[in-house]
């Protein structure tokens, strides 16, 4: 054994050829950490200097190769100054230059995922060989970034530019035969293989069947392409990128831009420019807001794996109901692998659930994910039903009936008696109380509730409301079956619209206020979206559904009559009162024509503004900074609230709920994330200026004390 650490080991093979392997004694996936760098630093030079070395094979002993850099680490580096920064990029890239510089041919064996850092240590190796179903990429975009560690010089002379700019500025994983094709790696195999497959490649290297210096240099070299050449391929890709990323994220054009830069360069100036580039985007709000939405997630996931060890398994779940979202969570269920019965009293009902589930995967049939035998499979763990006859079999029932208490409580206390002991029943309920609903059932602490959101195939998140009376053991069933399903699961408490439309509704209660005081409600849409919402709040009640946002209004209203209520018409009352309910029926603040994809397409609708007279104030001007004040201060508001009387346990669960439920925009990183970007103390001063629209508009006291003592959220 040449050496052995915390992470990596170094021993040698055979005949001359080593093995470095990275299996980290403290954490279940490798990454690369301070801790593992200064490990991977003390490897290399310890091969450099130990005698009869003929070639070295790079592997790992966990289920993937490398995940990527610790990401908890990258703001405490994006924390010191520029020029620290660029040092310290430069002294790793040193590192990856030394791996690229050894005096013998390199061999990465590629398994599970190679991400990030643990990619670009890939392209530091003369060659790479991949398992079958294994991914490399470098995703860096998503965090507000770009590769640092050498990716952006050395991928584009490996692969070519715009597949390069493809993989850096997308950010997407690669699987191994894309890579493969495009040049990433030289060689997939079977994962049993893999090892032997490096070896053997080394073997060739020693040789001369391999030409591994010829490699190296193209690697080191400018990119060899002329001056016309590069100007077709990065000009053109300018735009494409440009309109793909949005003006809110940066990072995809700066990585075209530092490529294009370092085009012409050696490797070793190159790293300097790329260093260069990348201490920009290291201190941008955008990447701070994406690294925090990362290290909220994995709160998340470490929240749910919690929950999920010590749940009891579903085999088979239900759902009564067969609308489209009965039919849309027996598709998600069945497309994940847990059997569903889907039941309703009709059969034409039954249909109408078949038709949704089945459309879904027409739909991935059509993008060749799926195929039909895959199709068939997924059908076939969908069974309907009119009867209650199969239930003594089922682990958790979703209700999904119509949002009327009454109904819901008495199809509850029904499907309880069919039900095997200790099986879970949840609601697919938005408003009404679990508590309430809860009072139907012999046995309450089998009940919560289990809120998804429209379309269920495409919403991540799902909403587990836990009840005065419900169980951990029922709470646990219910976030693994959502995360069985492939969802993020939030556990919340239980109040009127519980977390996410508790906070929608004062944002729609701040739009009905504009709209009283004469603004536009299209310039209000056009500002909204500029912010970075993915729908102005027009269009997202059309979207919605105006009677859905109604009803939810009146529940919303009863429950904090303080700062929901309203007085008189509004114009969510107006519109309802209209029928214009949105995309369901063709009308609402907008009108609706099929697209050539059968998909509604919005249009100005000019017969509108008469229809409101009376509930919209007479016309006047409204700065965008204005419409922006108004609408985000009731919703952040409320947000605080939610944290404070204890719907939700953690800030990171309140604004990923945001960001996962309604499309809060990412790169604003939630609600909360963004009151700590403007600043308590500022944020308190802002709202001061709107003290006579109401309580909507009022801090609570102690975020006034947060904001005196500069207290932030994270």
């Amino acid at each position: 054994m040449l050496m052995e650490g915390k992470a990596i080991r170094v021993a040698a093979v055979e005949n001359g050829l080593y093995e470095l392997v990275f299996d980290s004694s403290d954490d279940s996936v490798n990454k690369l950490n301070q801790a593992t760098l200064a490990e991977l630093r003390e490897a290399v030079a310890k091969l450099k200097a130990t005698d009869g070395v003929k070639g070295l094979l790079i592997s790992s002993a966990k289920d993937s190769f490398i995940v990527g850099a610790d990401i908890t680490e990258f703001m405490q580096m994006f924390a010191h100054g520029e020029d620290e920064i660029v040092a310290a990029l430069v002294e790793l890239n040193g590192l990856f230059s030394n791996i690229e510089d050894l005096p013998f041919p390199t061999v990465t064996a590629i398994n599970g995922l190679a991400l990030g850092g643990g990619f670009e240590l890939c392209l530091a190796t003369d060659y790479r060989v991949m398992a079958q179903g294994a991914k490399v990429g470098l995703p860096e975009v998503k965090l507000g970034i770009y590769p640092g560690w050498g990716g952006t010089i050395r991928l584009p002379r490996l692969i070519g530019v715009d597949n390069a700019n493809e993989w850096i500025c997308g950010g997407a994983e690669k699987r191994a035969d894309a890579a493969l094709k495009e040049g990433a790696v030289d060689a997939v195999v079977a994962p049993e293989q893999l090892r032997d497959a490096g070896l053997d490649l080394l073997a060739k290297c020693i040789d001369g069947t391999f030409d591994y210096q010829a490699r190296r240099d193209e690697k080191q070299s400018p990119i060899k392409l002329n001056q016309i050449e590069q100007m077709m391929a990065f000009e053109s890709a300018k735009g494409v990128i440009g309109a793909k990323a949005g003006p809110h994220y940066p990072a995809p054009l700066a990585a075209l831009k530092t490529i294009q830069k370092h085009a012409n360069m050696g490797r070793d100036k190159a790293i300097a420019v790329e260093a260069k580039g990348f201490v920009k985007l290291a201190k941008n709000d955008v990447t701070r807001a994406l690294v925090g939405l990362f290290l909220k997630d994995q709160q998340i996931k470490k929240i749910s794996k919690a929950y999920e060890a010590k749940a009891a398994p579903v085999n088979k779940a239900a759902v009564l109901g067969a609308g489209i979202m009965g039919g849309g969570v027996a598709y998600q269920s069945a497309s994940k692998g847990t059997p569903i019965l889907m039941k309703d009293i009709a059969e034409p009902a039954l249909q109408l659930g078949l038709d949704e589930a089945t459309k879904l995967l027409a739909g991935q049939l059509k993008r060749k994910r799926i195929d039909a035998t895959q199709m068939a499979q997924v059908l076939n763990r969908i069974t309907p039903t009119l009867s209650y006859g199969d239930f003594n079999s089922v682990d958790l029932v979703v209700e999904a009936v119509v949002e009327n208490p009454k109904i819901k409580q008495a199809v509850l206390a029904e499907v309880e008696q069919a039900l095997p002991e200790g099986a879970t029943i949840t609601s697919n309920t938005s408003t009404i109380s679990i508590n309430e609903l809860a009072k139907a059932l012999k046995k309450p602490e089998n009940f919560c509730g289990m809120h998804f959101f429209n379309p269920v195939h495409k919403m991540p998140l799902v909403e587990v409301i836990r009840g005065e009376k419900t169980s951990e053991e029922a709470i646990a069933r219910t976030v693994a079956y959502a995360k069985a399903m492939g969802k993020t699961p939030i556990v919340v408490n239980d109040c009127p619209g519980f977390l996410v439309n508790r906070i929608l509704f004062p944002y729609f209660g701040g739009f009905a206020a504009l709209l009283k005081d004469g603004a536009d409600f299209r310039q209000v849409d056009k500002v909204m979206e500029r912010f970075g919402w993915p729908m102005g709040p027009a269009y997202l009640l059309d979207v919605v559904g105006v009677d859905t946002a109604h009803h939810a209004d009146r529940v919303m209203a009863a429950g904090f009559p303080d700062r929901m209520e309203h007085e008189g018409e509004n114009v969510i009352d107006r519109m309802f009162k209209l029928e214009r309910f949105g995309q369901k029926n063709k009308v609402g603040f907008y009108r609706y024509e099929e697209d050539r994809k059968g998909k509604p397409k919005k249009l100005v609708d000019d017969q509108v503004f008469a229809l409101l007279d009376g509930v919209v104030g007479p016309a006047r001007e409204f700065s965008d900074e204005e419409i922006i004040e108004r609408m985000m201060i009731p919703l952040c508001i409320e947000t605080v609230r939610c944290l404070e009387d204890g719907i939700v346990d953690s800030a990171a669960e309140a604004d990923m709920g945001l960001i996962y439920g309604i499309g809060f925009p990412p790169f604003r990183g939630g609600a909360l994330h963004y009151l700590d970007q403007i600043g308590l103390d500022n944020f308190c001063q802002m709202a001061a200026k709107y003290a006579d629209l109401g309580p909507l508009y009022q801090p609570t006291e102690k975020m006034k004390a947060m904001a005196a003592n500069g207290e932030t959220y994270f």
